[in-house]
């Protein structure tokens, strides 16, 4: 799979010239290890609901819920997408696509190891830049919201760098900064695109993401939020682990982390960084492989 987000500026992305670009393909594992096992050990026995697969997202569906907050989120058209889009870095168009169905997988493998755990609080993140885990965040959580009766936020805390509103074409309520602040309540932030996926979208950059993401208005914002909604599972889009300490001062926020990595880029030095500063504080849930070799990926047909 190819970052969609690899620039500094995802304006100054070519989009014609990605459209163009053969996806190779994804390998991952949801396997807890370390930190992970011994959470395990005394977790809840949680049993995975009957679900039936959904339609695309071609529009939201009626809701099977009344009268609590996640119908008060305000709906939020997402812009039409066909598959000659050269805008938009989502592989959901194509239900028959070899990296659809490795998300599919990848959704599943991540359903069964959360409920498993009682886990609901996901990172996805990456060493360095570039990797793709906006392109991955955003794909994994439509493929979760194509699961009937399922509730999934996505949260964009790369707040030095949103992308999420752009990824999926949908204008930003605000930012993200006076949400996690208190100044802003929830039903006027998030937005849904389904009856199925909920959206935090940020409209500008904070400088001061590290202080932002562990203050103590941050959590108490983000726990009312998920008493609120109940959700499954919060997918929360982050920065890169190894640039700054965004990441490492939110780890207490999550139960888990989906680490990114490039075929074409990640040292392995740098997994190895980024798990020396998870083990302890957070499970480590499994790599995701972007743009592996194609003779190294495993085929999903």
């Amino acid at each position: 799979m190819k970052d969609m987000f690899h620039s500094d500026d995802p304006s100054d992305t070519d989009w014609d010239a990605v459209a163009g670009t053969p996806l190779r393909g994804m390998r991952h594992s949801i396997r807890p290890r370390g930190a992970a096992l011994q959470k395990a050990d005394d977790a809840t026995d949680f049993r995975a609901p009957t679900v039936e697969a959904a339609g695309d997202l071609a529009g939201p569906t009626k809701a099977t819920c009344v009268d609590d907050a996640w119908e008060t989120l305000p709906f939020a058209e997402p812009a039409a997408r066909t598959k000659k889009s050269s805008s938009i870095p989502v592989v959901d168009l194509d239900r028959d696509a070899a990296t659809v169905r490795a998300f599919d997988l990848l959704r599943t493998r991540l359903r069964q190891t959360t409920l498993e755990n009682g886990w609901i609080n996901i990172g996805i993140t990456a060493p360095t830049y570039g990797c793709g885990n906006t392109f991955t965040a955003v794909n994994l959580a439509l493929s979760l919201s194509r699961l009937a009766g399922s509730r999934t936020v996505l949260m964009d805390l790369n707040l030095r760098r949103p992308a999420i509103a752009q990824a999926l074409e949908t204008q930003s309520p605000g930012s993200m900064k006076d949400f996690l602040s208190g100044e802003v309540p929830m039903e006027q932030h998030l937005v849904r695109i389904s009856d199925t996926l909920a959206l935090g979208l940020n409209s500008e950059a904070d400088e001061n993401s590290s202080e932002t993401l562990q203050d103590n208005a941050t959590w108490r914002t983000l726990n009312r939020m998920q008493d609120m909604l109940e959700p499954q599972l919060i997918i929360y889009d982050l920065p890169p682990m190894l640039t700054n300490d965004d990441v490492s001062g939110f780890l207490p926020q999550l139960d888990g982390v989906l680490l990114i990595s490039d075929g074409t880029q990640t040292m392995g030095r740098d997994l190895l960084e980024c798990e020396r500063m998870l083990d302890g504080q957070v499970p480590l849930l499994g790599v995701v492989l972007n743009r592996a070799r194609a003779s190294s990926v495993q085929s999903y047909s």
